[in-house]
């Protein structure tokens, strides 16, 4: 037997963690990152997707949905949490037809955590300045420190809005006048949300059902969730700025993993590298250090 293939026992072993009540329903892309952060190496990536298709298990587990690649904006660069805000109004159904609930999301963009939401029932400038200014004042924004990019839409450029985001010192980005994708991490994160099997959205009877839904998906994306384009941390551990030891951890546990048995690594090991920058919409590869990446 080749020295880096599993052996029946091991083959089994790792279906047993891949199939256990923490991991059934993701794929191995959530679960190798959750388990080096409890010091465990079953197997790569790549080999417990390999597993789990010669098993038939694969098709029932979520997939993640890569994003469509993006037009670009005039360039921005976080380098750390509250710099760089994010912003959309997603529509959400109720039992009436044609009525809808809305729900208001900013997301920063180093850390990808929701740092504010509400739902309402109505699209409103009063209504998004109002949480804006909330979001600030919990956050300790100083002025000058924040900019929050939105599309064009109208709740976007309400004078109140513009007056809220002046007085609080906060500047603002926008998408180009006619085109609708600038706004690519807004999307990304809505289409995350509604695609969660375990909170499906269906349709709201009333303010209250529809946030009682937004409160638990928010807490399971910024506790729970570990998002593919900040390294496999939650966004929680990123916006904290814990997740360089997490990282750490996980290029530890590798390390040991390879010196128990360097025959089953024909490459270097997985990169844990903490992504330090990310650009919203450069306008050339050459402004990136790294690659932006918009999977939530």
């Amino acid at each position: 037997m080749p020295p880096n293939k599993f052996s029946e026992a091991e083959r089994q072993a790792a279906l047993a963690v891949v199939n256990s009540d923490e991991f059934k329903d993701l794929p191995p892309s959530q679960i190798v990152p959750r388990l080096a952060d409890q010091g465990l190496y079953v197997g790569s990536e790549s080999t417990l997707y390999r597993l789990l298709r010669e098993a038939g298990q694969l098709t029932h587990r979520r997939l993640e949905r890569v994003a469509q690649k993006r037009s670009k904006p005039r360039a921005l660069v976080a380098t750390g949490p509250d710099q760089i805000y994010c912003w959309d109004i997603s529509y959400l159904p109720t039992e009436v037809r044609g009525i809808y609930f809305y729900l208001y999301l900013f997301v920063d963009l180093f850390s990808r955590r929701i740092v504010g939401w509400q739902v309402y029932d109505c699209e409103s400038a009063e209504l998004a300045s109002g949480l804006l200014q909330a979001i600030c004042e919990r956050q300790g924004i100083a002025p000058n420190q924040l900019t929050v990019h939105s599309d064009n839409g109208s709740p976007m450029r309400g004078e109140t809005m513009l007056a809220t985001m002046q007085r609080l010192g906060v500047a603002a980005s926008r998408s180009r006048p006619a085109v609708s994708n600038d706004n690519p991490y807004s999307e990304a994160l809505f289409r995350t949300l509604k695609y969660r099997p375990e909170l499906p959205v269906k349709p709201f009877n009333g303010l209250l059902q529809a946030r009682r839904w937004a409160t638990e998906l928010v807490h399971w994306y910024n506790h729970e969730h570990r998002h593919s384009a900040i390294g496999f941390v939650t966004p929680a551990q990123r916006h904290m700025q814990i997740d360089q030891a997490l990282l750490d951890d996980r290029a530890k546990v590798y390390a040991a993993a390879r010196n128990a048995n360097p025959n089953r690594w024909s490459g270097p090991a997985r990169n844990w590298t903490r992504i330090t920058e990310v650009h919203l919409n450069p306008q050339t590869q050459q402004n990136q250090n790294q690659p932006t990446q918009l999977i939530a």
